[in-house]
Order: structure tokens, then C-alpha cells, then sequence
């Protein structure tokens, strides 16, 4: 393997993508979290739903932050390392793309202050209508970056200009709504609500084992726990939904996902497979006969065989990281099937074998969220336009050296500043609360914080969420 300015390049994309990947995939359903729990606060009057509001928007303001810094230099790389891509491609990625920031970012940037700063200046309702604005930005700005991406995996709606070769759109409705952006997005949105709830129950099972038992962390672990039940089923269909538009438009990718050596009428669900025979894992564990109840077509389907192997994508990484992806689903509706049952029998705040599994299962949501992308993004190769536009002519002609350098200083950068910040949040989550509710009674009008007996227990009501 060379590592020339082509890999290198897919390198640090790969790199920076990863590492941004976690932060939106949290935020977007930390800020419905807090939405949600704004609002059962001014709708039921429990002060437990304010003090778990006030506790996790610490957290959504430096993931919020942390994302949009990784976010800024990850959409530089498409100038430094992959410019032909850009001038190729502009004319239909930039406006998806200019569309995010115009009705996502602004959005976000607009009211966040008021959701951050907003506390005692601004009424109740208006505070919680910053709230939701702030999650609907979120869910905007993930709207425009799947159409673009899915724009990517399965092109419509364009056309090539025949002396430039550059592409342009013809229909912007087929461009931003292509073949496999609905079944993406709804994949997307599910990922991101069941990472916020494993994350939100492993903080609330560490908070149990460490004797920390509050109202608060009751609550967020009911919460999260029957996000996880009633979620995890919803993302087995939609991921299915999006394997069958990926079997219909890339068959090549489902090919490689399932392991499928040589076309057939039925084909296995292959579970494991190890190398036996060059590139393809004939040496596998599986269940037979099984394709036909996940792939609803009288065709013979395709194996790898059926593809040249210029046209194939990398096996072994596709093929293990979509286990993987799977796995960590299956492990969450694990959890979320038993915490259910726990709180059913009134024994989910009891310390036990589930809350020492909960904690490391946090970090079960984000292994699923990168191992999804890289299964999509590897699968979508040797083509960053699927079909239309290799890789190979997509890069910028940049040195090696030159990439070797700046991905290593990402490398250092991001472990250094990330990580502290990571360890930070980390470290607020797992804090716990102060079993002290103020005393609840009548909100004054514009006075979020009105369950606090005197104004001047303000300070101290901020500090006990933290401590």
C-alpha cells in the first residue's frame, strides 16, 4: 500500500469526519432532550424536568461548540485536498451546502444565546420557543448535510457540462430529494436520539452506582431507557429501508456488506467471516437461504463477482464495520428492552449487573454512528459521485508530504483539545445532582428560574446543579 496523496487525503477526511461525526450526532437529540424537558417543566410544574434541563445544557453548549469547530475544518478539506471535487461538483454541492448555514446555522447561532443567556431575561415560553428553535436548527442543518451526502451515493436530478465537465443541477427537487435520502435521514435522526439516550443512561446508571439515586437521575434514566425500547425497533426498519435503496442503486456495497462472493438466487446472512480466498471471506458462519426475506426481488442477486474489482469497494472494512454498526444496535435494544423491564418491577434505581453494563454502553451510540459512515462512505468507493466522479479524479494536486503533515497535526491538535473536552463533559454528566429540589409553587411571568424561593438563592441554585 502507498501512502501518495490520494490515501493520504482519504486519510484525513476519513480523520476529521469521524471525529466531527460524534459531535452532531449528539447534539441533535441533546437539544430535543432539553426541549422535551423544558417543556414537561412548564406543562407539569416538576421542578425535577428544570434541574435536568439545567444540567444537560452545559454539556449541548461545548458538544454544540466542539461540533462546529471540527465542522469549519473538515469543510476546508474541500478546498486543500480536494479541489477538482469541488470545482467539479460546486455548482450542486454548494448551494446544499450554503442552504445549511443559511437555515440551520443561523437558526442555531440566533436563539442559542437566548437558550443559554435567556434564564430571568426573557419569559418562559419564549425561552422554551428558543429551546425548540434551536432543535429544529439542528435537525435543518442535519436535512441539508444527508441530502448532500445521499446526493452523493446515488446522483439525480443533474447533468454534465460537455466542455467543462463540470456538473450542474437540471431539477433541484431530484437533486436534494435523490433515491436514498429519505430512507438516510430517518436513519440519521434515529442515530442520533438513541446516542443522546445511551449517553443520558450511562451518566444516570453511574450516578446510581456512585449512590447517587436522585429524583433527576431517576428520571433521565426512565427517560433514556424507554427512548431506547421504543427507538431501537424504528432504526432496525429504517436501516432496512435504506439497505434495500442501497441494494437497488449500489449493488456493488450491498454485495460487499453481505459478503456475497458469487451471484445467486438466494444468498446467506452471513454473520462472521474470516479470509480464506483472496479479497471475499468464503470462510464465514451464517444463516442460508435467508436473503430472501430482506431483499424482496425475483432477480438473482448480485455477488461480488458480478463486479469488476476496480468497481468493488474495500471488503473487509465494509463488511466489519456494518457488524459492528449492527451489533452496537442490537447491544442498545438490549438495554433499552431490560431497563423497560427494570422500571416495569421498580428495580432500575437499584445499583446492579445493568447499570455496571449502561455505563460502558454510553459510548455503544457513537460506535454505531462512525461504523454506519464508514460503511456508507467506503461502500460509496472508488466514486465520491457514485458512478459519475472516481476518487482518484477528485483529489487536489497537493504533495504527499504536505497532507502527511497536516494530518498529523490534526492528529496531535484534536487529542489534546478534544479529548480535554470530551473528559470534560464526561465529567459533567457523571456528577450527579444535589437532592434538593427548590420549593416548588406559581412561575411569575418571564421568570424561568421562579421556583427559586428568593432571588437571592439564584447563584446557588446554578452551583448545585454542577456540583
Amino acid at each position: 500500500m502507498e501512502f501518495d496523496a490520494l490515501l493520504l487525503s482519504r486519510l484525513q477526511f476519513a480523520f476529521v469526519v469521524a471525529f466531527h461525526i460524534l459531535f452532531p450526532s449528539f447534539t441533535i437529540g441533546l437539544a430535543a432532550f432539553l426541549a422535551v424537558c423544558e417543556g414537561l417543566w412548564l406543562k407539569t410544574g416538576k421542578d425535577v424536568f428544570r434541574r435536568l434541563y439545567l444540567h444537560w445544557v452545559k454539556i449541548f453548549a461545548l458538544a454544540f461548540a466542539m461540533g462546529v469547530v471540527s465542522g469549519v475544518v473538515m469543510s476546508y478539506q474541500f478546498g486543500t485536498n480536494w479541489s477538482v471535487f469541488s470545482e467539479r461538483t460546486g455548482s450542486v454541492m454548494g448551494p446544499l451546502l450554503g442552504y445549511e448555514v443559511l437555515t440551520a446555522f443561523f437558526l442555531e447561532a440566533t436563539f442559542l444565546g437566548v437558550m443559554l443567556f435567556g434564564w430571568n431575561r426573557v419569559g418562559n415560553k419564549l425561552h422554551f420557543v428558543a429551546t425548540c428553535a434551536v432543535a429544529i436548527g439542528t435537525t435543518f442543518s442535519a436535512f441539508w448535510i444527508l441530502s448532500a451526502n445521499s446526493w452523493m451515493q446515488t446522483p439525480a436530478g443533474f447533468a454534465t457540462d460537455p466542455v467543462t465537465g463540470n456538473f450542474y443541477a437540471t431539477d433541484w427537487w431530484a437533486v436534494i430529494f435523490n433515491p436514498s435520502f429519505p430512507s438516510r435521514f430517518a436513519h440519521m435522526m434515529l442515530a442520533a436520539y438513541i446516542t443522546t439516550a445511551a449517553v443520558v443512561l450511562a451518566a444516570g446508571a453511574w450516578q446510581v452506582l456512585r449512590g447517587r439515586g436522585t429524583e433527576p437521575t431517576r428520571w433521565q434514566m426512565r427517560m433514556a431507557a424507554g427512548t431506547l425500547a421504543l427507538l431501537l425497533p424504528l432504526q432496525i426498519w429504517a436501516g432496512h429501508w435504506s439497505g434495500e435503496v442501497a441494494h437497488h442503486h449500489q449493488p456493488a456495497k450491498i454485495a460487499v456488506m453481505e459478503g456475497w462472493c458469487e451471484t445467486a438466487d438466494v444468498q446467506p446472512t452471513l454473520l462472521l467471516a474470516w479470509p480464506s480466498d483472496g479479497a471475499c471471506g468464503r470462510d464465514a458462519v451464517g444463516i442460508p437461504g435467508t436473503s430472501r426475506f430482506l431483499f424482496a426481488t425475483d432477480e438473482p442477486l448480485q455477488g461480488m463477482d458480478a463486479f469488476p474489482e476496480s468497481e468493488r469497494p474495500p471488503f473487509w472494512i465494509v463488511f466489519w464495520s456494518f457488524r459492528l454498526m449492527v451489533g452496537a444496535g442490537l447491544a442498545l435494544l438490549a438495554l433499552g428492552l431490560w431497563g423497560v423491564f427494570l422500571w416495569w418491577h421498580g428495580r432500575l434505581d437499584r445499583p446492579g449487573l445493568y447499570h455496571y453494563l449502561a455505563v460502558p454502553g454510553g459510548a455503544l451510540g457513537f460506535l454505531a454512528v462512525v461504523t454506519g459512515w464508514v460503511t456508507a462512505e467506503v461502500g460509496r468507493q472508488p466514486y465520491t459521485v457514485y458512478g459519475v466522479l472516481r476518487t482518484v479524479d477528485s483529489v487536489a494536486p497537493v504533495e504527499a508530504g504536505q497532507v502527511a503533515f497536516s494530518l498529523l497535526v490534526f492528529m496531535i491538535v484534536y487529542a489534546i483539545i478534544f479529548t480535554a473536552g470530551v473528559i470534560y463533559m464526561a465529567r459533567i454528566a457523571s456528577r450527579g445532582f444535589v437532592d434538593q429540589p427548590a420549593t416548588a409553587r406559581p412561575r411569575a411571568p418571564g421568570s424561568p428560574l421562579a421556583a427559586v424561593d428568593d432571588p437571592a438563592e439564584l447563584p446557588e441554585a446554578f452551583e448545585g446543579e454542577s456540583k
